[in-house]
């Protein structure tokens, strides 16, 4: 169960995701070219990790 503190946080994030999309015509290579050059504006390293090997998944019906 989540609180309403919770909620109005979410909804927040959401209407400022949503507002920023807008702005950007809702252009994903825009959005994601402006959120790599402010993420590089902010000066807070960013955590980069090498991509990891898919792991098998097993057949639930073997």
């Amino acid at each position: 169960m989540t609180s309403k503190i919770d909620d109005e946080i979410v909804e927040e994030i959401r209407r400022r995701r949503q507002a920023h999309a807008e702005s950007l015509g809702y252009d994903l290579k825009r959005i994601t070219e402006d959120l790599q050059r402010r993420e590089e504006e902010c000066g807070v390293p960013v955590v980069d990790r090498p991509a990891r090997k898919p792991r098998a998944v097993p057949n639930p019906s073997s």
